[in-house]
């Protein structure tokens, strides 16, 4: 009876592994990275020629590090969205200019570390460049940082002219010395991009599109770039001559949380 006993603990323990090692995958399954929808693409696969400098991929912004949910330099956008800017890329190099985007989709991860990062008012380590001006209590209150971005819908994008040929911008070295983002362009960190005045994100209102201060050649290249989008479906944020949205949005209301990755378009 003893030899009985034993034997059936034994059996109840292996079977119990055994469940244990078959439920894990399960486990891990339900961990996965959710996945984009299928009319979302890389930008590259639409157009290639549009050249891509993912600033959230990098310590260059606003925060100075890289973004959580950003695993590539990859502009992934919807199909529309993508498919209206290589018209617009068409359009610009019969002219002799390219594209440029900063940012694409953006997953609602990375919103959030920018909401972490807005609550922390200790840290203005690139205070000096991207907000001089602005105190950082402020930011929620001026619009320069909110809990959902149109980005994470995936028609919008943050985007610059520049004359070709494109020469590459030279790499942002962590700790170099901050010029304010809206300094003469021969002072602030160099962009190869048509000079618009002030740099990507400059957090300020010489960043509003039709700021009247803004005259001249570096007027005369914001309204190359609005024209240019607006004439294929796309809409400015007033506030920020970069950003762009693309109408109608086939997800005007969902905000998705994928990671910027080649693996999140891949299909099953």
């Amino acid at each position: 009876m003893t030899r009985l006993s034993t034997a059936v603990r034994g059996l109840v323990t292996t079977l119990a592994t055994l469940l244990a090692v078959t439920a894990a995958p399960a486990t891990a399954q339900a961990k996965t990275e959710p996945k984009a929808p299928k009319d979302f693409v890389a930008l590259r696969s639409v157009d290639p020629t549009i050249v891509q400098e993912m600033r959230y991929f990098t310590p260059h912004n606003f925060v100075g590090e890289r973004i959580d949910g950003y695993r590539q330099p990859l502009c992934i956008l919807t199909r529309p969205a993508a498919e209206a800017l290589h018209k617009a890329q068409q359009r610009l190099v019969r002219q002799g200019y390219t594209l440029k985007v900063y940012d694409c989709y953006r997953p609602q991860r990375a919103v959030d570390h920018f909401v972490r990062w807005a609550e922390d008012l200790v840290d203005e380590a690139m205070k000096g460049e991207f907000y001089p001006n602005v105190d950082k209590t402020r930011l929620f209150l001026d619009g320069y940082i909110a809990e959902k971005s149109g980005h994470s819908r995936g028609s919008t994008v943050d985007l610059t002219v520049v004359r070709l040929p494109a020469r590459p911008t030279r790499p942002y070295l962590p700790g170099e010395p901050l010029v304010p983002c809206y300094a003469p362009r021969s002072e602030r960190f160099p962009d190869n991009s048509v000079d618009m005045g002030t740099g990507f994100d400059c957090f300020d209102t010489l960043s509003h599109t039709l700021d009247p201060r803004i005259q001249g050649r570096q007027r005369a290249n914001r309204l190359l770039l609005k024209g240019t989008l607006e004439a294929l479906g796309f809409v400015n944020l007033a506030e920020e001559w970069w950003h762009y949205t693309y109408k109608p949005e086939p997800y005007p209301d969902t905000y998705f949380d994928f990671p910027v990755s080649s693996k999140a378009l891949t299909r099953h």
